[in-house]
């Protein structure tokens, strides 16, 4: 029995498990039900956890967010971490690497042109998660031949204002010819996704989706994820 390739076979069926209801937050994202933003992320975040999201990315930049106020973001990823671990559900760290360490995150998310998975690797083994965002066929296509990337983040597959200065929008049928041309890896699609668009993704080869403001700005978060859930 090859031991090795039973780990990653079983940590490649829990990433896709992960994958299938992923939410994205930091503090920009969560404008009420307060004037405190930090506050509403935990309530939004707690909500979503007991209604069933898969995985939490902590992304906390931009306007509104605390990226000026590094020690309360800290304090903010933290507790968005214990909630986390309180439901079982993977807490990942987008971008940054000291921080993913210090709160022992699950994993981390990097874009292209950040840090390297290799040399993000050296400092994390598995079971650390790598996942990597890619905004085209070239790109995904490179992130196959990459064994330290766990998982690619594919879009956006709309317009989105969750995120600024985002790639142009890559539409729902770029995600068929990804695994038509052999890609294996995980996949999680992002970028305006909507209930009614999850499962053409999830048929036509995504693992799951990613969403922002469809949970975090959603007047019932409880009902928003059940939507998501049902439709994936």
């Amino acid at each position: 029995m090859n031991t090795t390739t039973n780990k990653t076979d079983q940590l490649n069926v829990n990433i896709r498990k992960m994958l299938s209801l992923y939410f994205v937050a930091g503090s920009q994202d969560c404008p009420r039900p307060t004037n405190d933003r930090a506050a509403n992320l935990l309530h939004v975040l707690e909500q979503a956890l007991i209604a069933g999201i898969r995985c939490f990315q902590f992304r906390d930049k931009g306007a509104n967010s605390l990226e000026s106020m590094p020690e309360k973001q800290r304090e903010l990823a933290r507790q968005c971490r214990d909630l986390c671990r309180k439901y079982q559900i993977p807490f990942i760290m987008n971008d940054s690497l000291p921080l993913a360490l210090a709160l022992e995150a699950d994993g981390i998310h990097i874009g292209q042109h950040d840090m390297s998975p290799s040399e993000i690797r050296k400092q994390c083994p598995p079971p650390f998660i790598i996942g990597l965002s890619t905004h085209s066929l070239d790109e995904i296509g490179y992130a196959e031949s990459l064994p330290e990337v766990d998982y690619c983040g594919f879009g956006p597959i709309f317009p989105t204002q969750s995120k600024a200065n985002h790639s142009p929008p890559i539409g729902l049928e770029l995600i068929k010819a990804v695994r038509q041309a052999g890609i294996t890896k995980p996949i999680v699609c992002i970028g305006g996704v909507k209930p009614e668009h999850v499962v053409y993704l999830r048929q036509n080869g995504a693992d799951g989706i990613a969403v922002v403001s469809a949970i975090s700005q959603a007047d019932d978060v409880a009902q928003a994820v059940k939507l998501l859930g049902k439709s994936a």
